[in-house]
């Protein structure tokens, strides 16, 4: 059993078994068939829908899918992190960073930090705009930004080094 968080804060129990897809008990019924090495075509529902892998972070847990036009950020939970978490423990603990990329392409509407400033995990850095939505970027870790890699108003690449720290 897995727990998934979206970026608005929904969470919810994922299944995945023997028997299929279970969403907090219900089951799905659903197909997936992969496109290619990031894109997905799922049938649920009796509706078709495209799907983009855009960022996969493994160790903070992190994947940005991008579902027709929507983007969805979700933190994915699996029993140990559960346990831990109850137990008080956090298994993902305060790491340092070395640099923030882009997470895809897009144009940098507003930097939030500047260099020589200390950030924390969660800190708001900067602002993208990519498929006409506004996406906040966030630290991962902690540091002391040493250098910031575009200007306002930039176009940036898919895993562009933005922010060194």
């Amino acid at each position: 059993m897995y727990r998934v968080k979206s970026a608005e804060g929904q969470e919810k129990e994922v299944e995945i078994g023997s028997e299929g897809l279970s969403i907090d008990g219900q089951a799905i019924d659903w197909n997936i068939s992969k496109i290619s090495e990031f894109h997905y075509h799922i049938i649920s529902g009796g509706k078709s829908y495209n799907a983009e892998l855009v960022n996969a972070d493994y160790q903070q847990k992190v994947l940005t899918l991008k579902i027709e036009d929507q983007v969805f950020e979700i933190s994915i939970k699996d029993k140990m992190d559960q346990l831990l978490e109850k137990m008080g423990i956090s298994a993902q603990s305060t790491t340092a960073i070395a640099d923030v990329k882009a997470p895809m392409p897009g144009l940098i509407l507003d930097i939030l930090v500047e260099p020589g400033q200390t950030i924390q995990k969660g800190d708001q850095l900067m602002i993208l705009e990519a498929m006409k939505m506004e996406n906040v970027l966030k630290a991962q870790g902690e540091g002391t930004i040493s250098g910031i890699e575009v200007t306002k108003g930039d176009s940036v690449e898919k895993n562009q080094v933005l922010i060194k720290f």
